[in-house]
């Protein structure tokens, strides 16, 4: 599994103009699930995104997770992410899960963090299998491939 965090002070994704999903201040995951990938692959992939400090602090230094600084986290499902790409020029995707696989875990992901951090904290998704319109403000830029 495979999730692209893009630290954000905001981000929207949107299918056939109608906003589906949306954040302020966050973190904008785009997640790709291979055929390997599992709920305990998914558990671990949340459990990185949930705690990586890639906010600053008062002193301007990474230090913060998601939580911690007050952020909401949108997770778009993106099986591009798990193309291979080593050779020629065009991509493979035969790492990728079948289509149920990755249903299946996006909605587990999506549920657990919903059950990890609470109400207070804004978690939004995209539509799975359609296209999407992703819209964001990457702060910094930041932007790290985390891999479970």
């Amino acid at each position: 599994m495979k999730g692209l965090i893009q630290r954000v002070k905001h981000a929207k994704v949107e299918v056939s103009s109608e906003n589906v999903g949306a954040i302020d201040h966050g973190i904008l995951l785009l997640l790709g699930v291979e055929a390997t990938d599992t709920e305990e692959t998914a558990d671990k992939l949340l459990h990185k995104v949930l705690h990586y400090r890639i906010f600053s602090d008062e002193q301007g230094k990474m230090n913060l997770n998601v939580q911690q600084a007050g952020g909401g986290l949108l997770v778009v499902s993106q099986f591009t992410l798990v193309a291979d790409t080593a050779k020629g020029l065009r991509p493979s995707f035969s790492r990728g899960a079948t289509p149920q696989q990755a249903e299946a875990l996006y909605d587990y992901f999506l549920q657990q963090a919903r059950a990890k951090t609470g109400e207070e904290f804004p978690v939004a998704g995209g539509q799975f299998a359609t296209d999407m319109q992703v819209s964001l403000c990457n702060d910094g830029p930041v932007t790290f491939l985390l891999e479970a």
